[in-house]
């Protein structure tokens, strides 16, 4: 498997390439990023028109506006594509919805098999303590841009799904003066050190209260879960993809 690496000189581009050098059935041919260098093992590419390679899948792990360059010349090329960026608005979602129209397009906001697993658990807690005040908390390494992450978003989208009454989502309350709204799931993002992600979801009772907790230890488990994905979508059809999808094959 010939892989395409968007974001290569990135911190998760080189846990990527730990992880695929670790493997015996796929290879990085090249990658795109900001500077185009060689890198002693193959070349990256500041301009996706120069690349050359012949490429099976491309995983992306960038900032959206170089995923949607990187989309561009998937759809152009017909390449799968494996979107592990965050951070998107919803204009730029309907674009990535688009694309999955004529590509194979895997996306989640994170690529841990764990953490989707747990965002399986919130949605059956949720419909058992439907009356619950639901409060998400992130923790995240102090060079993260985007706020509350990706993750956080996908675990509220994941309860959300099984809520008859949909929640709001409350961002920010330091303009509010009034008692929290019972319909609403509030956020929380803590930005400091190294830290590579944590959450929890809590549920709090009027008695007692609930927390489901994930804890990434190593960002290797976001590159396993991209390789896993990019084998899982190199030879689909169109469409749009996500860890569910992966993980009720497996």
């Amino acid at each position: 498997m010939k892989i395409l690496l968007n974001g290569a000189n990135g911190r998760m581009g080189h846990e990527v390439q730990q992880a695929v050098n670790k493997q015996e059935d796929c290879k990085i041919v090249c990658g795109v990023d900001k500077e185009s260098i060689y890198d002693g093992e193959f070349d990256i590419y500041d301009n996706p028109n120069e690349i050359k390679e012949e490429v099976d899948v491309i995983i992306d792990f960038s900032i959206p506006v170089s995923s949607l360059k990187i989309l561009e010349y998937a759809k152009e090329h017909k390449i799968p594509i494996v979107i592990a960026t965050t951070g998107f608005s919803k204009e730029e979602l309907d674009i990535i919805t688009e694309a999955s129209k004529t590509i194979p397009v895997f996306r989640s906001a994170n690529m841990s098999i764990d953490i989707n697993l747990m965002a399986n658990i919130v949605q059956k807690v949720a419909e058992v303590l439907n009356n619950a005040d639901i409060e998400i908390v992130e923790t995240h390494h102090n060079r993260k841009i985007d706020s509350p992450s990706g993750t956080a978003i996908l675990l509220a989208d994941a309860i959300n799904e099984v809520l008859t009454e949909k929640k709001e989502y409350t961002f920010d309350r330091m303009q509010k003066r009034n008692s929290r709204n019972k319909n609403e799931i509030g956020f929380s993002s803590i930005r400091g050190g190294n830290i590579v992600g944590e959450h929890t979801v809590e549920f709090f009772g009027e008695n007692e209260t609930l927390e489901i907790t994930h804890k990434a230890y190593s960002r290797q488990v976001f590159a396993e879960g991209a390789l896993k994905a990019a084998r899982f979508i190199v030879n689909k059809p169109q469409g749009s993809y996500n860890m569910k999808d992966l993980i009720s094959r497996d």
